[in-house]
Protein backbone atom coordinates (compact mmCIF):
# COMPACT_ATOMS: atom_id res chain seq x y z
CA UNK A 1 0.00 0.00 0.00
CA UNK A 2 1.03 3.60 -0.55
CA UNK A 3 0.36 6.55 1.72
CA UNK A 4 0.36 10.18 0.65
CA UNK A 5 0.37 12.93 3.26
CA UNK A 6 0.32 16.70 2.82
CA UNK A 7 1.52 19.30 5.30
CA UNK A 8 2.18 23.02 5.48
CA UNK A 9 -1.28 24.49 5.17
CA UNK A 10 -2.54 27.24 7.39
CA UNK A 11 -3.67 30.84 7.46
CA UNK A 12 -1.95 33.53 5.42
CA UNK A 13 -2.67 37.19 4.73
CA UNK A 14 -3.24 38.37 1.17
CA UNK A 15 0.15 38.79 -0.43
CA UNK A 16 1.69 36.28 1.93
CA UNK A 17 3.31 32.92 1.30
CA UNK A 18 2.93 29.30 2.31
CA UNK A 19 4.85 26.19 1.36
CA UNK A 20 3.07 22.88 1.08
CA UNK A 21 4.83 19.53 1.23
CA UNK A 22 3.63 16.09 0.21
CA UNK A 23 5.37 12.83 1.00
CA UNK A 24 4.59 9.45 -0.52
CA UNK A 25 5.61 6.29 1.34
CA UNK A 26 5.03 2.57 1.25
CA UNK A 27 5.28 0.13 -1.67
CA UNK A 28 6.85 2.43 -4.22
CA UNK A 29 8.90 1.33 -7.20
CA UNK A 30 8.41 4.44 -9.30
CA UNK A 31 6.55 7.70 -8.89
CA UNK A 32 5.50 9.27 -12.16
CA UNK A 33 3.74 12.65 -12.18
CA UNK A 34 2.86 14.27 -8.88
CA UNK A 35 0.19 16.90 -8.76
CA UNK A 36 -1.49 19.44 -6.55
CA UNK A 37 -5.26 19.90 -6.68
CA UNK A 38 -7.48 22.18 -4.66
CA UNK A 39 -11.13 22.31 -3.76
CA UNK A 40 -12.77 25.49 -2.53
CA UNK A 41 -16.09 25.42 -0.66
CA UNK A 42 -18.94 24.79 -3.05
CA UNK A 43 -16.64 24.21 -6.00
CA UNK A 44 -15.27 21.20 -7.80
CA UNK A 45 -11.75 19.97 -7.26
CA UNK A 46 -9.35 21.51 -9.76
CA UNK A 47 -5.83 20.75 -10.87
CA UNK A 48 -3.41 23.46 -9.74
CA UNK A 49 -0.08 22.12 -10.93
CA UNK A 50 1.62 18.91 -11.88
CA UNK A 51 5.29 18.03 -12.06
CA UNK A 52 6.99 15.26 -13.97
CA UNK A 53 9.80 13.05 -12.64
CA UNK A 54 12.26 15.29 -14.48
CA UNK A 55 10.79 18.30 -12.64
CA UNK A 56 8.97 19.85 -15.56
CA UNK A 57 6.05 21.68 -14.03
CA UNK A 58 2.82 23.00 -15.47
CA UNK A 59 0.32 25.31 -13.84
CA UNK A 60 -3.18 26.61 -14.28
CA UNK A 61 -3.27 30.20 -15.46
CA UNK A 62 -4.55 31.63 -12.18
CA UNK A 63 -1.43 30.55 -10.26
CA UNK A 64 1.26 31.00 -12.89
CA UNK A 65 4.06 33.31 -11.71
CA UNK A 66 2.85 32.94 -8.11
CA UNK A 67 3.12 29.22 -7.35
CA UNK A 68 6.13 26.98 -7.91
CA UNK A 69 6.10 23.20 -7.76
CA UNK A 70 9.26 21.24 -7.11
CA UNK A 71 10.11 17.68 -6.14
CA UNK A 72 12.80 15.65 -4.47
CA UNK A 73 12.71 12.20 -6.03
CA UNK A 74 15.08 10.74 -3.44
CA UNK A 75 12.59 11.69 -0.74
CA UNK A 76 9.41 10.91 -2.72
CA UNK A 77 8.37 14.45 -1.93
CA UNK A 78 6.73 17.25 -3.86
CA UNK A 79 6.45 20.86 -2.74
CA UNK A 80 4.24 23.78 -3.67
CA UNK A 81 5.62 27.21 -2.91
CA UNK A 82 2.73 29.66 -2.93
CA UNK A 83 3.55 33.35 -3.07
CA UNK A 84 1.41 36.46 -3.47
CA UNK A 85 -1.54 34.56 -2.06
CA UNK A 86 -5.03 35.79 -2.78
CA UNK A 87 -8.31 35.13 -0.96
CA UNK A 88 -9.44 33.06 -3.94
CA UNK A 89 -6.59 30.63 -3.24
CA UNK A 90 -8.46 29.54 -0.13
CA UNK A 91 -9.17 25.83 -0.47
CA UNK A 92 -8.25 22.38 0.70
CA UNK A 93 -5.14 21.39 -1.20
CA UNK A 94 -4.67 17.75 -2.17
CA UNK A 95 -1.61 15.91 -3.38
CA UNK A 96 -1.89 13.21 -6.01
CA UNK A 97 0.84 10.73 -6.89
CA UNK A 98 0.90 8.35 -9.86
CA UNK A 99 2.72 5.35 -8.41
CA UNK A 100 3.93 2.04 -9.72
CA UNK A 101 4.30 -0.45 -6.86
CA UNK A 102 5.28 -3.50 -8.94
CA UNK A 103 5.18 -4.57 -12.63
CA UNK A 104 1.43 -5.16 -12.40
CA UNK A 105 0.27 -2.33 -10.16
CA UNK A 106 0.10 1.33 -11.08
CA UNK A 107 -2.48 3.73 -9.76
CA UNK A 108 -3.15 7.20 -8.37
CA UNK A 109 -3.03 7.89 -4.66
CA UNK A 110 -4.50 10.89 -2.86
CA UNK A 111 -3.58 12.55 0.37
CA UNK A 112 -6.23 13.64 2.90
CA UNK A 113 -5.67 17.31 2.08
CA UNK A 114 -4.39 20.36 3.90
CA UNK A 115 -6.40 23.53 4.45
CA UNK A 116 -5.13 26.85 3.11
CA UNK A 117 -6.97 29.98 4.14
CA UNK A 118 -6.08 33.44 2.84
CA UNK A 119 -7.70 36.26 4.71
CA UNK A 120 -6.93 39.65 6.18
Amino acid sequence: QVQVVESGGGLAHPGGSLRLSCVASGRIATIYDMAWYRQAPGKERELVAYITPSSTANYINSVKDRFTASRDNAKNTVYLQMNSLKPEDTAVYYCNADVRSDPFTRRDYWGPGTQVAVSS
